[in-house]
């Protein structure tokens, strides 16, 4: 454990937020390293993802929480609930919003901002607020009714403007966050930036390819489990079951002749032996879980304590 002295600092900050504010990209550009699937479709994170920033007098803490929604369901219900939670832990909170999407649709905006205005009314801990691709606002003008209205619903809140993607504002918003932290020794090793399970950054890893390779075709019911992991000094093999709900499904996810779900393979397995250190033998298999976003104890497997 790293030596500290008497104004070290160490929290733990919540990036809560409506699904697809870009928090998993924050969360990555904060770190410097990828420790969130990271995609245009949203709600792609099911689970606090903790990501580990430490610098000299400070070592923050993020949970990267899933997207705040409306939509029903059990799955549903257990990812709304590990945002929510999120709050509970946290030192800071950063709420995170879409002020192009926002630009472009204010009535998503009254929405949304309802939903999270009413929680976070109720939250004492210090809060700031990111409104994220800016880069994408040509002109900013139209990013005026969003900051009057924030102001409206968090009047003493300080508000930021940011590109994730491009690293604009980002600083400002640590420079922000390291003041309001508690005074205490780092909870981690300096060099650790992330506290998730290896098998789950694997799952996570195949998930994102899923995603990024199945496009619009892309069932949103699946999931990732890693089922098997023999590991010996130069070489890792690992079998992971992807879960569909529907058998119309599995053809999607396999391809012509399998060549999608070999491309999914070959794109993931170069990604893990970066996080593995070593070469790695991946075997995917595609099988139908009817009705498995129902199925409550499915769902808590597939955490990072599952």
């Amino acid at each position: 454990m790293t030596e500290t002295k008497g104004d070290f600092r160490s929290g733990i900050v919540a990036l809560i937020g409506p699904p697809n504010a870009g928090k998993s990209t924050l969360l990555n550009q904060i770190i410097g390293e990828k420790v969130a699937i990271v995609s245009p479709k949203p709600q792609t994170t099911r689970n606090q993802i903790t990501g580990i920033l430490t610098r000299e007098n400070v070592q923050i803490v993020f949970l990267d929480t899933p997207g705040v929604h409306q939509r029903k369901g059990k799955l549903n219900s257990l990812l709304l609930k590990a945002a929510w939670d999120g709050l509970v832990a946290a030192d800071v909170i950063v709420l995170l919003l879409d002020g192009y999407l926002y630009s472009q649709k204010p009535q998503v905006m009254e929405r949304d901002l309802g939903v999270l205005a009413n929680r976070l009314r109720k939250v004492k801990n210090p809060l700031f607020i990111a409104v994220n691709k800016v880069d994408r606002v040509k002109d900013k003008k139209i990013l005026l009714p969003l900051s009057e209205r924030l102001n409206e619903l968090f009047p003493d809140v300080e508000i930021f403007f940011i590109s994730a993607l491009n690293r604009y504002g980002i600083e400002e918003l640590l420079n922000k966050i390291v003041p309001a932290l508690p005074y205490g020794p780092p909870l981690y090793p300096e060099d650790q930036i992330s506290t998730l399970p290896l098998r789950f950054m694997v799952a996570e890893i195949i998930r994102e390819k899923l995603f990024l390779c199945l496009h619009k075709e892309l069932p949103y019911n699946l999931a990732v489990q890693v089922e098997q992991w023999e590991e010996s000094e130069t070489l890792a093999k690992i079998m992971a079951t992807i879960y569909v709900s529907r058998s119309s499904h599995k053809p999607i996810v396999i391809g012509h002749k399998g060549q999608l779900l070999k491309k999914i393979g070959q794109q993931s397995r170069l990604e893990i032996e970066e996080i593995v250190g070593k070469k790695v033998y991946l075997e995917l298999w595609v099988k139908i879980k009817p009705k498995w976003t129902e199925n409550t104890s499915f769902l808590l497997s597939l955490g990072p304590g599952g």
